[in-house]
């Protein structure tokens, strides 16, 4: 195998720092969001008065069905966040579209809990826009032209 072989082989591999660091950025923000909606849904189903009780929404579910809905989703984002970190291809898009869900679930449950659910919100919206940014740039890794 000659050296020109192995440099391009090794460079073909080789993922840019911006787009290392952004990815980086994107599984740790799952992590902590899921975190802190599995704490949601866990104060949620031990003691349901922590919540504001809105009598006349319009989307009223029992403030424990909240719970379950939050931890499950949160526990999943957090899966989802580890599977970026160890690079997997799939946790990029199961992780835009379980932030997706999770910034609606959040969204929808403003009124129980709205300083929590716009930070929530706020971490899904940063979460989606890294993941979708998130793009090998090294120029060598794209398909070679016939010229070169």
């Amino acid at each position: 195998m000659s050296t020109e072989s192995q440099r391009a082989g090794s460079a073909e591999r080789s993922v840019s720092p911006w787009a290392a660091g952004i990815a980086i950025g994107a599984g740790m923000l799952m992590i902590l969001a899921g975190f802190v909606a599995v704490l949601e849904g866990i104060a949620a189903l031990f003691n349901d008065k922590i919540y504001v009780g809105t009598p006349g929404y319009i989307f009223a579910f029992d403030l424990t069905t909240w719970g379950w809905i939050h931890l499950l989703l949160g526990a999943l984002v957090a899966v989802a966040g580890v599977a970026v970190l160890s690079g997997q291809a799939w946790g990029r898009f199961v992780g835009i579209a379980l932030a997706g869900l999770s910034l609606i679930a959040h969204f929808l449950f403003l009124p129980h809990y709205p300083l929590w659910s716009i930070i929530i919100i706020a971490l899904d919206v940063a979460i989606i826009w890294a993941l979708a940014v998130y793009r090998d740039t090294n120029p060598t890794s794209r398909a070679e032209t016939p010229y070169s």
